[in-house]
């Protein structure tokens, strides 16, 4: 692992970060000063998890390694899971995915000519998977919204 890369991902990882704290600022009212250490420990995590896929020599996605980590670390009973828990509980999950995604969609956009070159088939394809995973969205939804007797 070169230490340009490392560097590439704290920055990327502290953008992030920034704009997940306003995120959850504007849009959950939680103070960006309360946030701060949950946003920390949370990049922490992440971090961690994609340094361990880049030295283990086994072939695993980093998310693999960052969702073990932070399973890890808030299992009752570990030293500071308690306080893991606390911190991160003020950083809400959609403040965090706006940011995300808007990466993701940034570097798909990034290749759009490499995924213009995979053909009209794999449009297609793609239109259909992302058809059939917001319709299975929207019906899972009903289903719980139903039984809950929300709607």
């Amino acid at each position: 692992m070169k230490l340009k890369e490392l560097q590439e991902w704290i920055i990327l990882l502290l953008i992030i970060g920034i704009m997940a704290l306003l995120g959850n600022y504007i849009g959950y009212g939680e103070a960006i000063a309360a946030s701060i250490p949950g946003m920390i420990i949370l990049i922490l995590i992440s971090l961690a998890g994609m340094i361990l896929a880049k030295i283990i020599p086994i072939n695993i996605p980093s998310i693999a390694y960052i969702g073990i980590i932070g399973m890890v670390l808030t299992i009752p009973g570990v030293p500071f899971s308690e306080t893991v828990v606390a911190y991160t509980q003020k950083v809400q999950f959609l403040a965090l995915a706006t940011p995300v995604l808007a990466y993701a969609g940034i570097a798909i956009g990034k290749s759009w000519n490499d995924f213009t070159k995979l053909g009209w088939k794999s449009i297609v394809v793609s239109l259909f998977v992302l058809f059939g995973t917001f319709l299975g969205s929207a019906v899972i939804a009903q289903i719980i919204l139903k039984s809950q007797g929300i709607i």
